[in-house]
């Protein structure tokens, strides 16, 4: 027997400290024109050096809880995406429910799908309560990429922020997860990287500096190819053109990227929800945060259709098609 699952509430959380253009140009030859035409990032945020990914993670939760006067105790699942984990184990997800006082009986993982990571959790999520497995799935995706970012690269640097968003997965009457496609291109792991025990990946010898490293040319061709075809394979699996989808939410990369995917399906920008403006790339966080921000400015509403597509190191990606239903607030959001 099938059962159906919802999004039911929604947070999120970023660091205090802001790190605009103006600032980068003290740190590296670059402006704040060239940063904006090339990226459409203005500022990002960075966390303190004692504020790590379950940090982010904890005050995302925290957030969605205050808002819709959820309760902790009954959450039976933990699944945060992240490629930012506090250490290699135990598991950010273990972390989180010591903190947040989920019960001793709840599973908790963590899941390494870089910027692709919170749709393939959201995806993870739903298979389990549609299964009858389990009833209210914690899905965060948070990432502090502050703190494996070399600050002399300017071709990184300028990209990447930290923060976190999380969505509490419940049982609904009716299925809100309406189609999915999911993928990944082994061939490409090398594109974007942070070497761990191994030092080369497809014949290919890593820069062993402990930072991430991203050829950003090769991923921008893969994913203005490979977005809009698995857009399409989702739309095609519900039977829907993309007129009818109210907003397309992709992975907060670059805004330039966002444009050409955008053409290439023949969907406005203006109803592409991104979290980059403000955040810059947080890698599993952009996508949560930039459905929260549409939700706090009162853009995103029940009843929606919502086409959330996640790509990057991998190469991953992974496309969601929801009908939004969530629980009504309680409480204000907090300002981000």
């Amino acid at each position: 027997m099938g059962y159906g699952a919802r999004i039911s509430a929604i947070g999120s959380y970023v660091p205090e400290r802001r790190l605009g253009n103006r600032e980068l140009e003290q740190m590296v030859e670059t402006n704040d024109e060239w940063i904006v035409q090339r990226t459409g990032i203005r500022e990002r945020r960075i966390s303190r050096p004692d504020e790590y990914t379950s940090d982010l993670a904890c005050a995302a939760v925290q957030d969605l809880l205050r808002r819709y006067g959820k309760d902790a105790g009954d959450i039976d699942q933990i699944i945060v995406a992240t490629s930012t984990p506090d250490f290699a184990f135990p598991s950010t997800a273990s972390i989180l429910q010591h903190r947040l006082g989920i019960p001793l009986t709840a599973g908790a993982f963590d899941l390494s799908a870089a910027c692709a990571g919170f749709v393939y959790a959201l995806h993870m999520a739903h298979a389990l309560v549609a299964s009858g497995l389990h009833r209210k799935v914690l899905v965060v995706g948070a990432d502090a990429l502050s703190k494996i970012t070399d600050y002399s690269d300017r071709s990184t640097c300028i990209l990447f922020g930290d923060g976190a968003g999380a969505a509490l997965v419940e049982t609904a009457e009716t299925d809100r997860f309406l189609s999915h496609h999911l993928g990944s291109d082994g061939s490409g792991a090398q594109q974007v990287y942070r070497t761990g025990l191994a030092k080369q990946v497809n014949g290919v010898e890593l820069n062993d500096s402990g930072w991430l490293v991203q050829n950003g040319r090769e991923v921008f061709r893969w994913a203005v190819r490979t977005v809009p075809q698995g857009v399409e394979e989702v739309l095609r699996k519900a039977g829907i053109g993309m007129e009818q989808v109210d907003w397309f939410i992709p992975h907060s990369a670059n805004l330039r990227m966002i444009e050409p995917i955008c053409e290439r399906l023949n969907y406005p920008l203006a109803q592409s929800l991104y979290s980059l403006v403000k955040f810059g790339n947080t890698s599993a966080a952009s996508i949560p945060l930039a459905l929260d921000l549409g939700v706090r400015e009162g853009r995103v509403r029940n009843g929606q259709l919502a086409l959330l597509y996640g790509f990057g190191s991998g190469l991953a990606h992974a496309g969601l098609l929801l009908r939004l239903d969530l629980d009504d607030s309680v409480a204000a959001p907090a300002p981000l």
